[in-house]
């Protein structure tokens, strides 16, 4: 039956997400029960493609991608796949009318990831947007429901917010992607001169995107606000705890928020949703 292989998607996106990313995870459990499966679904999505160019280092990456892309163009246009992530996407795809440039922009993001290890301005710029800011279009087409007024009031904040979760992410996973992977994605940026100088310029671009997005959250559907503020909180308390340690240690060390120190920050954020405190 169709709709036992829907059902047997969904939870196979679900599981991706549980298994890869906890603080993911958490926000997506605050979210409506409606609009879960569909962000899962995104997640999975985009972890898919994730794991071909940053861990199966022993096969041809490229054709890997190659074919990701053209089982992503095949799921869409015939509305169903045998792989139940992809199967799970298009779901969510055709449900929230959400725009192939989106993905299309998103897979170019993860070419750049096999082409280049540094960047200037402009590629950095390219690779935020793809990676990024349009995951979470994707996300806020699921959460404003067909709404072409209410999407496009709150594009411009939900670009900043994936904006900045990403370049925290490159601070805390700097030698990873440096040492691992052979990447520098800070626009000119040589970390074996990393300085508390650079350090600062690069949080304040953070704080800045951080600033913008944090009006959008108020502006959120309620479904989808508590959710993303869960989300918000975990990463204003990660970029603090890196904005309170020197640059080397950063290149030495990756930065984490414990599991007791998540479920504080689970409960503050429910508190400053509920008494409208965002």
């Amino acid at each position: 039956m169709k709709e036992l292989y829907e059902i047997v998607s969904a939870a196979s996106s679900r599981k991706v997400a549980h298994t890869y990313s906890t603080s993911f995870s958490i926000g997506i459990r605050t979210l409506h029960h409606s609009l879960r499966n569909d962000v899962y679904a995104i997640y999975g999505f985009v972890r898919l493609a994730d794991e071909i160019v940053d861990t199966f280092h022993e096969f041809d990456k490229t054709k890997l991608l190659e074919k990701f892309r053209q089982d992503t163009v095949d799921a869409i246009q015939q509305r169903i796949s045998l792989n139940p992530v992809l199967h799970s996407f298009q779901l969510a795809y055709h449900r929230n009318n959400i725009e192939w440039e989106l993905v299309d922009q998103f897979l170019i993001s993860m070419e750049m990831d096999l082409t280049m290890g540094s960047h200037d301005r402009d590629s950095f710029n390219t690779y935020i947007l793809g990676s990024a800011e349009v995951v979470g279009l994707m996300c806020l087409r699921v959460f404003t429901k067909g709404d072409e007024g209410q999407y496009r009031d709150l594009k411009p904040f939900a670009m900043r917010l994936g904006a900045a979760f990403q370049k925290i992410n490159f601070l805390r996973d700097v030698k990873d992607d440096f040492e691992g992977k052979g990447r520098t994605y800070f626009p000119g940026l040589d970390w074996s001169a990393f300085s508390e100088k650079v350090k600062g310029q690069i949080e304040q671009e953070i704080h800045e995107d951080f600033e913008e997005a944090r009006a959008g959250i108020r502006m959120l559907p309620r479904e989808a606000r508590f959710g993303v503020y869960v989300a918000y909180v975990y990463y204003q308390r990660l970029f603090q705890k890196i904005k309170s340690v020197p640059a080397d240690h950063i290149m030495n060390h990756r930065i984490r928020i414990s599991n007791t120190r998540k479920m504080f920050l689970f409960m503050r954020s429910y508190y400053e949703h509920n008494l409208n405190l965002i």
